[in-house]
């Protein structure tokens, strides 16, 4: 029995599959259909976008989905092939093989799987917490840059010019520039038409419906088929009036029917450790995009999400890609939000896309044999004109201008230097910023408001201080980056202050103090008494005061004392000079 209760833990298929109520299946299947709807062109789009055969993305939409369904801990997250991986993917196997070869293909896969060990390793780990150390502004800055790459990037297909695979932002704007005139009217058309009748898919659909009465769960399904109705829609112009052979429109061509074949990806040490950074990358950034759609579905219907178990769901969804020719795989914002509004109640509804998924591939592939490569550029376009977040930007210049630096750095060096220099640096700057941040720590000269035993900023407040006695309140915890500009500061404030005798350090906001601040308040100690000056700490939390009384710390304090709260320290010393019993 403990073993099975082991197994139900780290499965969490075993938990809800055996007590699967009949109440929740009609919702899984409508949720299943219409994520199934979406997929299918996406998964080709988003292949697309990473430089491989349509296929392979409508391979990564199969098993994939089913090992997420049984170990994920989110009931409504979609997982499948998204615009940022994709993007991210391309630029690294862009580096190690041609596009459209082979070993394109095959370092697909080994990216896939590394991928896959990494969130696996990182699980097991225990290391859910690193979904905390990306700030959001850094976040927003990289998605709406990589937003613009990927909405430029396709502008190629969009237009039918040639334009050579780039790198930078800068160069494929040049690039663009210099193919405009060799647009290809016909392809161009399509691909307007394309990106209208998506648009209209949306809102104005919607507001249709709902002024013709139509019920309202019929409106949501009805308005998320627009990709769908856009692929089968041009497929059927370009086929009707000869569009590929006549006025060379771009088609997806021949999509091989069937099944992926299982296999392991190829093994090439050299080509394994060329792939590692970007791995790392592409698991950073799909988990914190699949963990943050994750948590913020499950608080609708107050539920949890456990982001070390989705280490482990999303690694085995990486290894299930890669060992059936597809490509790096996450939870994506826009399916998972139709997957929760559609009715999903459990993983099932997943498990039923797969199913559909898969016989897209035994039966429909002839379908899209016509289809224009415009209207997969369209549906990108359209995917991603949701991820560029100016809110996020204009809130945090009201609010904190350290944090619009940091997500404005990151947007300027995705755009400059690539998306895996552009993320590496929005960290480096959103750290630096930080450390900055906290090595001016705010420091308050407090004071007793009137008769209480509350104490304020003497700068902000009328309040009464003791002759003699200064007061002061440090707002950071103490480390080696700001415990000097402390001591600057308290030493600043005796020398201007000759009548200063005793001096409190007030330690409310103080949560942890490391070693070389403990030397610096050691310093400070000496320095202070030997110009007549007495330290006291007040207001010490308690984990703090147990590694202290670890140290001679105390020892070396006294005649110095702790106090329990600013209110009894300055009731001892008001009034004497005597030191009081420690």
């Amino acid at each position: 029995m403990s073993r099975f209760a082991g197994a139900r833990r780290f499965v969490p298929i075993l938990n809800w599959l055996p007590r699967y109520a009949k109440a929740d299946l009609p919702g899984d299947m409508i949720a299943g259909g219409i994520v199934a709807v979406m997929l299918v062109p996406q998964a080709m789009a988003y292949a697309m976008l990473a430089g491989l055969p349509p296929q392979v993305g409508l391979y990564a939409s199969i098993l994939p989905l089913i090992a997420y369904a049984a170990l994920g801990s989110s009931r409504a997250l979609a997982v499948g092939p998204v615009a940022i991986a994709s993007l991210m993917t391309a630029s690294a196997l862009g580096a190690v093989a041609e596009s459209g070869t082979v070993d394109y293909v095959a370092a697909a896969l080994i990216l896939a799987a590394l991928s896959g060990l990494i969130l696996l390793a990182m699980g097991v780990a225990r290391l859910g917490v690193l979904v905390n150390f990306l700030s959001h502004q850094v976040i927003s800055g990289f998605t709406s840059a990589a937003a613009l790459v990927i909405g430029l990037s396709q502008l190629k297909h969009l237009l039918g010019i040639d334009v050579p695979r780039g790198s930078l932002f800068t160069d494929v704007v040049v690039d663009v520039i210099r193919g405009l005139p060799s647009t290809n009217l016909a392809t161009a058309l399509v691909g307007a038409g394309a990106i209208g009748l998506l648009i209209l898919s949306r809102a104005p659909l919607a507001r249709l419906l709902r002024a013709l009465r139509v019920p309202r769960g019929i409106v949501a399904p009805l308005t998320k088929t627009g990709p769908l109705a856009a692929v089968f829609l041009t497929a059927l112009v370009v086929w009707a009036f000869g569009l590929d052979a006549d006025f060379g429109v771009a088609i997806v061509g021949t999509i091989p029917a069937g099944l992926p074949h299982a296999g392991l990806p190829r093994f090439d040490a050299a080509l394994w450790t060329e792939l590692f950074p970007a791995a790392v990358l592409i698991t950073i950034i799909g988990f914190l995009e699949s963990v943050s759609v994750a948590k913020a579905l499950a608080s609708k219907r107050r539920q949890k999400i456990d982001a070390n178990q989705e280490l482990l769901a999303l690694g085995a969804a990486n290894i299930a890609a890669s060992v059936t020719g597809g490509y790096p795989v996450a939870g994506g914002f826009g399916r998972s939000g139709v997957n929760f509004a559609a009715g999903a109640n459990t993983p099932l509804a997943s498990i039923i896309t797969a199913v559909l998924m898969a016989l897209t591939l035994l039966f429909l592939t002839p379908l899209f044999y016509y289809l224009p490569r415009t209207a997969l550029a369209a549906i990108i376009i359209v995917a991603v004109l949701n991820l560029i977040d100016l809110r996020t930007f204009r809130e945090a210049w009201r609010y904190n201008k350290a944090d619009a630096v940091s997500l404005a750095a990151t947007f300027v060096s995705v755009l400059v230097a690539g998306v895996e220099a552009g993320i590496v640096f929005g960290l480096a700057v959103s750290l630096a910023l930080y450390l900055w941040r906290t090595s001016r720590p705010h420091i308050a000269v407090v004071g007793r408001v009137g008769e209480t035993e509350h104490f304020r900023n003497v700068l902000r407040h009328t309040v009464k201080t003791a002759p003699g006695v200064l007061a002061i309140r440090v707002d950071e915890s103490l480390y080696f980056a700001n415990a000097s500009y402390l001591e600057d500061h308290l030493l600043s404030a005796v020398a201007d202050d000759k009548t200063i005798e005793q001096v409190v350090l007030i330690c409310s906001a103080v949560n942890f103090i490391d070693a070389s601040a403990l030397d610096t308040l050691e310093n400070m100690i000496v320095e202070l008494r030997d110009a007549g000056v007495t330290l006291h700490l007040a207001e010490v939390k308690g984990p703090v005061t147990d590694k202290l009384q670890r140290t001679a710390f105390l020892e070396h304090l006294k005649p110095g004392s702790l106090y329990l709260s600013t209110h009894d320290a300055l009731r001892a010393l008001t009034g004497t000079t005597r030191a009081p019993r420690a």
